[in-house]
């Protein structure tokens, strides 16, 4: 199974209190066209009426937009196979993580499990940040700035609570731990629900809108406190060099690095080769083939604790072709 083929899978965290219900009720309730299997923690955490519930048997629920709504009471694995035997009935799945969860571990299941990865791909993480209470909690609890730093797109809501100088400030900030996250300034999570899902965090042209001169001369290194995020880029690369040197980094240096992803070009190779990673998980296949109006090069972006940079960037260019 391709990439293509398989079922989009997002991963939506934020801090106690930021929001995620709010947008969670927007998904399960708005008219959007598309049918999601969406994955809670508890379904009574969310708070859906009853009358928008069109039938439910004991973890799964179906609403009357079509949408369907599981709660994780038992393992995420088993709730996945089993929302695979309903594949006709859904676009993608949704998986909420709890407010004080590090989004890790609900994204390397769809590295871990081979069925899982077979027939899922790990679309994006969206985090769900609050606008006035965000810089705070950065400083005091480690799960929240994980949930930035894992981040491809974040809803930086709440935005009414705070000023624009306070607004810029934090986004500031997010800046600092994620450079490359899509973020949007949202009030109640009010945002059209295309920008959060299927958003295919794979294709990193998504880098592009938010930092246009990714691709400029060196490298781009942003650290706060003990987060850095660095990206390089390169001509063509040789996969037998490559392959097994990003390999060998996330296995060595894959408990600091949080995040990890690329677009790679491979001599005589029509298609882009895309991966990314979750520390010391990788997943990479063949993407798009690569336009006759865009040059050739390999890109990719690195984010985590305590990492050598230049080390980094020495093993990426040793690989080239």
């Amino acid at each position: 199974m391709t990439m293509t083929d398989k079922i989009p899978v997002t991963v939506l965290t934020g801090y106690l209190g930021a929001g995620k219900t709010t947008l969670l009720n927007r998904i399960l309730t708005e008219e959007h066209g598309k049918k999601y299997a969406v994955i809670v923690n508890e379904f009574g955490e969310i708070g859906i009426d009853n009358d928008l519930i069109v039938g439910a048997d004991e973890e799964v629920f179906e609403m009357n937009n079509g949408c369907i709504c599981c709660t994780v009471r038992g393992d995420l694995i088993r709730i996945i196979e089993g929302l695979m035997k309903r594949r006709g009935k859904f676009d993608a799945i949704l998986v909420e993580t709890t407010g004080l969860a590090d989004p890790a571990p609900v994204a390397q299941t769809f590295f871990v499990d081979q069925d899982v990865a077979e027939r899922a791909r790990l679309d994006a993480v969206v985090t769900v940040a609050d606008a006035k209470w965000l810089v705070q909690r950065l400083g005091d609890a480690p799960e929240a700035k994980n949930q930035i730093a894992f981040a491809d797109v974040i809803l930086l809501n709440k935005t009414d609570l705070v000023s624009p100088a306070e607004l810029d400030a934090v986004e500031a900030r997010i800046r600092l731990i994620n450079p490359t996250a899509r973020v949007h300034r949202t009030v109640n999570c009010a945002i059209p629900i295309p920008e959060v899902l299927d958003r295919n965090a794979f294709d990193l042209d998504r880098i592009m809108e938010v930092e246009p001169d990714f691709l400029e001369e060196g490298h781009h290194h942003h650290h706060d406190e003990e987060m850095t995020s660095f990206s390089f880029r390169s001509g063509e690369v040789n996969p037998d060099k490559f392959m097994p040197w990003i390999s060998e980094l996330t296995q060595r240096d894959g408990a600091q690095i949080l995040r990890c992803k690329g677009i790679v070009a491979f001599p005589d190779e029509p298609k882009r080769f895309v991966f990314q990673g979750v520390h010391m998980l990788l997943d990479g296949d063949l993407s798009r083939d690569w336009r006759a109006d865009e040059k050739r090069e390999s890109r990719v972006v690195f984010i985590g604790r305590e990492l050598n940079a230049d080390a980094i960037r020495d093993g990426f260019m040793a690989c080239a072709a």
